[in-house]
């Protein structure tokens, strides 16, 4: 992967990490929960990078020694950055599928609403950070907790793309039933997938194959236009 900037409205220079697509339609653009950073999620490209994926990994203001503060304003802020710098290089909206995990599952939801994106997936999201405040709390900056609310349950509701939404059963920061009412809540196309043996952290492995099943299918669609 190579570097990948991407420059916020508020004048802050971010750089994610970023592989361009191959022979399949999309570029994945993945956001990352609050304990992570570019090197503790780095290995999760691979798979879709050797289905055929691009894939940018971005990285959030005060993350991995980027300038900032984070907000939700700013991580919002952040997320947009790197679609306009997707888009100067030839990348529409509709060919990026947005990809949150946990914390990041706010930001990418809410980007949904935005730009006319290919599609929406989430691993490990809640309705809002008030829903699981406790339970969050070891992961989460104090601030965000205190400010922010990264409403889910309100922007899902708004997104008009194919959605896929996995959660680990045995997941005990975020319960499983915060994924399925997001799922109640969404527009369709949208599948849910459960993972019975995993956690908040062990799901990435079982829901790369699930979502790039879900991916194919949908290129298989985007090549019909």
């Amino acid at each position: 992967m190579v570097e990948f900037a991407a420059d916020t409205i508020d004048g802050i220079r971010l750089k994610g990490w970023y592989t361009p697509a191959r022979e399949k339609p999309y570029t994945i653009v993945f956001f990352h929960g609050s304990g992570d950073g570019l090197a503790t999620v780095a290995g999760l490209a691979q798979p879709y990078v050797r289905a055929g994926y691009g894939m940018l990994l971005a990285e959030y203001r005060g993350y991995s020694g980027e300038p900032g503060v984070p907000s939700e304003t700013g991580l919002y802020d952040d997320g947009r950055a790197y679609l306009r710098a997707l888009q100067a290089n030839g990348i529409a909206p509709k060919q990026i599928v947005l990809f949150g995990h946990s914390l990041g599952t706010g930001v990418a939801t809410l980007l949904a609403t935005e730009y006319p994106v290919g599609g929406l997936m989430l691993l490990s999201p809640f309705l809002s950070v008030d829903a699981v405040a406790a339970r969050l709390h070891p992961l989460l900056p104090v601030r965000l907790l205190i400010s922010d609310s990264f409403v889910n349950f309100r922007h899902i509701a708004a997104t008009r793309c194919p959605i896929l939404i996995g959660h680990g059963g045995m997941d005990s920061l975020i319960p499983v039933d915060q994924a399925k009412a997001l799922f109640t809540l969404a527009n369709e196309p949208k599948t849910l997938k459960i993972f019975p043996a995993a956690g908040h952290l062990n799901a990435f492995d079982d829901f790369s194959d699930a979502a790039i099943n879900w991916l194919d299918a949908l290129s298989v669609e985007y090549g019909k236009r």
